[in-house]
């Protein structure tokens, strides 16, 4: 691949942190890396690449200097600065939920549909964290069965709301352990030996924003649009780790061991499945990891046709910044980031 010139916003959050370590893992081929965050940490020095820079802000200027730049913000930050950005010249990996549902704008996995990167128009989609575990495991399924409908219920970690709410799972998990005050300020309720079954904000049907997200963004990964599914988003109190309690009707019968077997060799899952030996996936085990991790694989005793299983990612990498990087390497592979030497 030719290397590239690349932006990072939001490079000291949560996901902007995890994102420059894993370009330093993957030796991403970036010839030149600007680092941009609010202003609080402006003049902030990162080593990135073996290269010290200093954080700065996201300038029309600064834009124009650049070939791909990376959105590890929120949707009000990705709203400004995609269209700029692409207005500019550079291509945009987003990770907010700002353009994931816009017609034109491809919501990408690469292992999954890395051919929907073909049609983009500037800006590419990274899915929400949680919606990037299901998606990887349905997709083989559907070679196996027809599938009709979907219910998974989540246990997301608090870093998947940001550094602040790590710290005060952290604070509030001290303070009880010592009989101290509760404090609640990233979430409506006590976080530390709690859980919250509301994830984001809730809509008029009763779902809430990250449920629904779940739901649309599932359909349109997968090109399935009439796909039937339910979610029930819960915060536990995890640092780091989204799980997932996932039941399947398929069409026909099937057991789990076609499951396991259609499970077993597709890039970036990773099968963990033995009860008797007390090996399931578990979020303590997926910190730090890429993969996917899948157990609990099971007949549904309600359902002839059902199988449930349990699904365990770190959200930080495969749920956030690893696959914003896959996507940025596929789309270099496919040519469809215009740097200087393919400029001429």
């Amino acid at each position: 691949m030719d290397g590239c010139r690349i932006a990072v916003i939001g490079a000291t959050g949560a996901v902007g942190s995890v994102f420059l370590s894993i370009l330093e893992e993957r030796s991403f081929p970036a010839t030149e890396v600007r680092l941009c965050a609010s202003e609080r940490s402006w003049g902030r020095k990162l080593t990135v690449l073996g290269k010290e820079g200093t954080v700065e802000e996201a300038t029309p200027e600064l834009l124009s200097d650049v070939d791909l730049v990376f959105v590890c913000a929120g949707s009000g930050i990705s709203r400004e600065i995609g269209p700029l950005a692409v207005e500019n010249g550079a291509a945009v990996v987003d990770k907010s939920s700002a353009f994931r549902m816009d017609p034109d704008v491809p919501l990408v996995i690469p292992e999954i549909n890395g051919d929907d990167l073909e049609t983009h128009r500037g800006i590419v989609s990274v899915p929400n964290c949680s919606t990037a575990p299901l998606a990887m495991t349905l997709k083989p399924l559907m070679g196996v069965n027809a599938i009709e409908r979907v219910v998974v219920s989540t246990y997301q970690s608090v870093s998947g709301t940001g550094a602040a709410a790590v710290e005060e799972l952290r604070n509030q998990s001290a303070s009880s352990l010592d009989n101290g005050p509760i404090e609640p300020s990233e979430y409506p309720h006590q976080i530390a030996f709690n859980v919250l079954p509301h994830v984001e904000t809730f809509e008029h049907n009763g779902y809430t924003t990250e449920e629904m997200k779940m739901v649309n963004e599932t359909r349109k990964i997968l090109h399935e649009p009439d796909l039937r599914i339910s979610a029930t988003c819960v915060r536990v109190p995890v640092m780091v780790g989204h799980s997932e309690a996932v039941h399947i009707d398929f069409e026909e019968p099937v057991g789990p061991g076609e499951i396991r077997e259609a499970l077993s060799d597709v890039p970036g899952l990773k099968v963990v499945d033995d009860p008797a030996m007390n090996r399931y996936p578990m979020p303590v085990d997926a910190e730090g990891e890429d993969d996917v991790f899948v157990g609990r694989i099971r007949q549904d005793v309600s359902n002839p046709r059902g199988v449930a299983m349990w699904l365990v990612t770190d959200n930080l990498r495969k749920g956030a910044a690893l696959n914003g990087i896959q996507i940025a390497e596929e789309m270099m592979s496919r040519g469809l980031v215009s740097t200087p030497a393919r400029r001429g």
